[in-house]
């Protein structure tokens, strides 16, 4: 998934596609360890999906702190 991708879902979208790949990884990482996933490199791939997407949340949620609060010196 492209960061481009990622920033044009909505927060909601964003959100349940995170629990989806964290899902995925946690799938992923039992079939390495029973020796059953024969492509590692899908390991790898979801999770920097799960950073990308952690990553957007975190951006919006600062952005939203940031104009919720008042700025300084602008009342007088």
């Amino acid at each position: 998934m492209k960061i481009h991708d990622i920033r044009e879902m909505k927060t909601e979208e964003l959100k349940h596609q995170l629990d989806e790949e964290q899902k995925n990884l946690i799938d992923l990482r039992f079939q390495n360890q029973l020796k059953q996933l024969t492509n590692t490199s899908k390991l790898k791939l979801v999770k920097k999906d799960v950073a990308r997407i952690k990553t957007v949340l975190r951006e919006r949620e600062l952005t939203e702190r940031k104009e919720m609060r008042p700025e300084k010196g602008a009342a007088k």
